[in-house]
């Protein structure tokens, strides 16, 4: 980490500052577990199938195995001088491998490299290392030598994200896939925040699981397998689990979007919450962070892109949820931006029911009102790649 004074650190970033080693049997925490067999084939599953990263123009496609990847990049990191204290799966990908079974399945593969970034240099090295490490996984044939990183990037990387303030010190290099299954390479050195809903809070610890495929010829089996460590990142491990496994929704933060989600996946608040002050709660959150409609628009399609894959019926059911939502919980906006939002969302809807097959299962959402809507003007929009540091 940086010198003290050089810049605050996050007190709830367990990922990022240099982690102590995987822990041993005796000295596991209560946020910390140790992986079921089942659990450990699941992982092992997940990072052995190959993802293909979809190449614009004329580029290939790439087929690459997590597994792999992520070791290419730990390794070309050490050999930069940069030290990855683990490499960890995150998010919808991990609550997936712990319990299945929650209905909330997984798109993005979230893999966490926790490590020291002192500098806007290490930032820029890091990068180029990783679109150094795509070269590896170009098939046979092709002509390496003139590729360049630019190249690269605009070939293979569909998002770039740099975040450095006084409590986030992290980027993120998100690899394309045309099917809405990213990659999603995240390199933090510190984070204020790392999800808002506690079925959200796991990170599995790979470092055992990958040195075991390094290392050992006899395949796994249920009396010969690595010993793998989950954490929940929100606290008592046992308690994020049973929350996942009975679909309880405790927030951390904002989420209006995947509140909703995950309402239509059939979780549900606690019974003694104050639902008309979590949902104004966070009604108002969304509204403060993104108060335009163009804004709102982006972040409404973004989220369906990254969740919903072609025409999947729990989209449309996940809109007419967020109406009612809105309808029902948002005092922070005047009747006439409150209406615009809410025909916005209702076009969105109609469209997603336009895209279902007419035999999908709708009958139990479509007796929701749907607003009358005013005509939206398109407005361009640019953001820059790389977000600024303070």
């Amino acid at each position: 980490m940086m010198p003290s004074g050089s810049r605050a650190e996050s007190p709830a970033a367990p990922t990022g500052g240099g982690p102590d080693p995987e822990p041993s049997w005796a000295s596991l925490g209560r946020h910390q577990s140790r992986l079921s067999w089942p659990q450990v084939k699941r992982l092992d599953a997940l990072l052995s199938e190959p993802i293909p990263i979809h190449g614009r123009g004329n580029f290939p496609t790439l087929s690459v195995q997590p597994r792999e990847i992520v070791q290419v990049i730990r390794n070309s990191l050490g050999e930069q001088g940069l030290r990855v204290y683990s490499v960890r799966l995150h998010g919808s990908a991990a609550s997936h491998v712990l319990h299945p079974e929650s209905g909330l399945g997984y798109k993005d593969l979230d893999l966490v490299f926790p490590m020291d970034l002192p500098s806007e240099a290490s930032f820029q090295l890091t990068k180029a290392v990783v679109l150094a490490c795509l070269l590896d996984f170009l098939p046979a044939g092709v002509k390496r030598a003139k590729i360049t990183p630019v190249t690269l990037k605009e070939a293979y990387v569909q998002k770039l994200v740099k975040v450095c303030t006084d409590t986030d010190f992290w980027s993120l290099i998100s690899l394309s896939n045309k099917r809405g299954k990213n990659m999603e390479l995240k390199f933090v050195d510190s984070v204020r925040r790392q999800f808002e809903f506690r079925v959200d809070s796991f990170q599995i610890i790979l470092d055992s699981l990958l040195l075991f495929g390094q290392c050992s010829s006899p395949p796994m089996s249920e009396a010969f397998h690595p010993t793998v460590t989950g954490e929940s990142l929100y606290g008592d491990f046992s308690e994020a689990l049973a929350h996942l496994q009975h679909r309880i929704i405790e927030i951390r933060g904002g989420g209006l979007l995947k509140y909703c989600h995950l309402l239509v996946q059939g979780f549900r608040p606690w019974p003694s919450t104050d639902l008309r002050a979590l949902q104004w709660y966070m009604c108002s959150g969304f509204f403060n962070n993104f108060p335009d409609l163009a804004e709102q628009r982006r972040t409404l399609k973004r989220y369906l892109e990254a969740h919903f894959g072609g025409p999947d019926v729990s989209r449309y059911a996940c809109l007419v949820t967020l109406h009612q939502v809105v309808s029902e919980s948002t005092v922070c906006l005047m009747s006439h931006e409150r209406r615009q939002t809410l025909d916005l969302i209702a076009m969105l809807a109609l469209q997603a029911l336009a895209e279902q097959d007419p035999d999908g299962v709708v009958a139990a959402t479509v007796n929701y009102y749907v607003t009358p809507m005013q005509p939206l003007l398109a407005q361009a929009h640019s953001s820059p790649t790389w977000l600024p540091c303070n």
